[in-house]
């Protein structure tokens, strides 16, 4: 079973590295097979497999191995799943998935797969990122830690200038693996990172946060368990109060604004002004 999960893994890899385009020279097989660490022949059977499974991808004397023709959406959307199942053990995410190929094509897999090749051997990417203002930040240097889903996209979690971030797959116009190595990220750092996040927002702020809500919010939220640090105290009147540390008040500020009555912020004063500011905006669209 494991040899045919790092086959697989390793033919998607191929195949990703190949529709990358980020070579200075041609990939061919003997280069392949130095990357993965494997015999040239291994290689060849990957592409006679490859072909085999109705992707057209040769060796040629000149351009070392390529594709032929364009993947499907379908068939993107597939590799991309299995190449997630064998490669980050993340549950396969439909929308997400969907929504990255429908954006981005054949870069979607390409991208992916040379983010998880820099994770796997800590070499930093040099990316082009779409920003927020729809302008192209090009050859931003990361330091990739992990790729996951959450909230409908695909994300990965990596360094920019000594600071953690997390950037949308599908706002990624290209990858490109540098040869700066990047040292070991602790376990423990990451696992930190996703403990106090809220719903999507990743970072290293903390904020401790104390709601108070009643009876029926508290029966639709709480058997969820939003929080891993969170704790309840349950009153007499059947409300109760949630308190929790999290990562981001705008993202709790928005979430709680959304939710309307039931939902009554008591700690920090800061969350209960941006509420109070977000409802008050929400308010200026009917008058």
């Amino acid at each position: 079973m494991l040899e045919s999960t790092n086959k697989l893994k390793r033919q998607i890899e191929i195949l990703g590295l190949c529709l990358s385009q980020n070579h200075p020279l041609p990939l061919r097989t003997f280069d392949l097979a130095d990357i993965f660490s494997v015999e040239e022949l291994t290689i060849k059977r990957d592409l006679q497999e490859l072909r085999a499974a109705g992707i057209e991808i040769h060796s040629e004397k000149r351009k070392g191995v390529c594709t032929g023709g364009v993947l499907s959406k379908n068939k993107l959307a597939e590799l991309i799943h299995q190449y997630s199942a064998v490669s980050f053990k993340d549950d396969i995410a439909e929308k997400s998935t969907s929504l990255l190929v429908n954006k981005l094509g054949e870069k979607s897999l390409a991208n992916m797969v040379v983010l998880q090749l820099c994770i796997e051997t800590r070499h930093s990417a040099v990316i082009d990122y779409e920003t927020e203002h729809d302008s192209v930040e090009f050859r931003r240097e990361v330091n990739p830690v992990m790729i996951f889903e959450r909230d409908n996209y695909w994300r990965v979690l990596a360094f920019h200038d000594g600071i953690l971030k997390q950037f949308h797959l599908n706002k990624l116009l290209e990858v490109r693996m540098s040869d700066k190595i990047f040292s070991a990220v602790e376990k423990e750092k990451i696992e930190d990172v996703f403990r106090h996040s809220w719903r999507s927002w990743l970072g290293t702020e903390k904020y401790h946060i104390k709601l108070k809500l009643t009876e029926t919010w508290a029966k639709r939220l709480l058997p969820k368990q939003l929080m891993e640090s969170e704790k309840i105290t349950e009153n007499t009147d059947g409300t109760v109060i949630f308190e929790a540390t999290v990562n981001s008040l705008d993202e709790v500020a928005g979430w709680a604004a959304g939710k309307g009555k039931g939902i009554v912020i008591l700690e920090p004063e800061e969350l209960r002004t941006k509420v109070i500011r977000i409802a008050g905006e929400t308010l200026e669209n009917y008058k």
